[in-house]
């Protein structure tokens, strides 16, 4: 029996995805993986969405979904997750006027904490998913600990992504058996590069398309570049054993962007290095 199970967030493939949900659906059963993260659901319904699941036998782990603007907004969204059979949902981003240290992160707690009580009301555990910008100290503490200590572990628990975490300057394991007993699922992301220059995640255009300028791939003018799980600076085996220690019951693989390769044959690599460590 598996002690955690792998799955892949599919906005990793968005453009695949895009041109043939089911198709890519059939292709991460096929390759092992247990389950997926939807960011974006392509103009399909649910009900369609859920088919292909059972079709294909895949899970719907969660959805990445930014904070709905209104409670009915809220109410739809989860309606939806719902649906498809989702345990969890992770606010995915915060723009620059609503994370740490802005003047809107009061807000953004404030509609975090509406938002995991109504998906606690429905049966679904609201996360958060951080990036390296949640990695500032607000009253002598990181943002991201601010924000998990404002809202009850209860209504917030943790979506770890180990890239930013080690981006920002800290040692993922370290972060994640911190986070003990709240750390449901890891993102499991690897790079290689150092902090500096261009931001990361602005190689990904703000309508969530995944092009960017053209010079992160042709130049080479930037240090830091994605890789598939194990190809990077990641320690993926610590990463592995810390996250089950945690009690995490899900290790989710994302690759923001890819550059020589087709984003499915680098899908193929992450959970072939997972599978070949032993131990999940």
């Amino acid at each position: 029996m598996k002690k955690a199970m792998i799955g892949y967030q599919m906005y990793s493939a968005r453009e695949e995805a895009a041109a043939d949900l089911k198709g890519v659906l059939k292709k991460l059963a096929a390759m092992g993986y247990d389950g997926v993260e939807f960011a974006g659901f392509y103009g399909h319904t649910a009900e369609e969405v859920k088919a292909m699941l059972d079709e294909t036998g895949l899970k719907a782990i969660s959805g990445h979904q930014a904070i709905p603007e209104t409670i009915e907004d809220m109410f739809a969204k989860i309606a939806y997750y719902k649906t498809i059979g989702c345990e969890y949902l992770a606010v995915p981003f915060l723009d620059e006027a609503h994370r740490p240290g802005s003047e809107g992160f009061a807000a953004t707690i404030r509609n975090i904490y509406t938002f995991g009580r109504l998906c606690k009301e429905a049966g679904i555990q609201l996360l958060y998913h951080n990036h390296d910008f949640e990695f500032v100290k607000l009253s002598g503490e990181y943002g991201l600990d601010f924000l998990y200590d404002a809202v009850p572990e209860c209504l917030l628990k943790t979506e770890l992504d180990v890239c930013w975490v080690k981006y920002a300057g800290e040692d993922p394991t370290s972060y994640i058996r911190k986070d003990s007993g709240r750390a449901p699922i890891v993102h499991l992301k690897d790079y290689v590069g150092r902090k500096g220059g261009k931001q990361p995640y602005a190689l990904i255009s703000k309508d969530g398309s995944g092009k960017d300028d053209g010079t992160a791939a042709d130049t080479g003018d930037i240090e830091f570049r994605f890789r598939p799980v194990g190809y990077g600076c990641q320690d993926v085996a610590s990463v592995l054993k810390a996250g089950l220690e945690a009690g995490a019951g899900w290790f989710i693989v994302e690759q923001d962007q890819w550059y020589d390769a087709n984003p499915l044959d680098d899908a193929k690599k992450s959970i072939d290095t997972i599978t070949g460590l032993n131990i999940l």
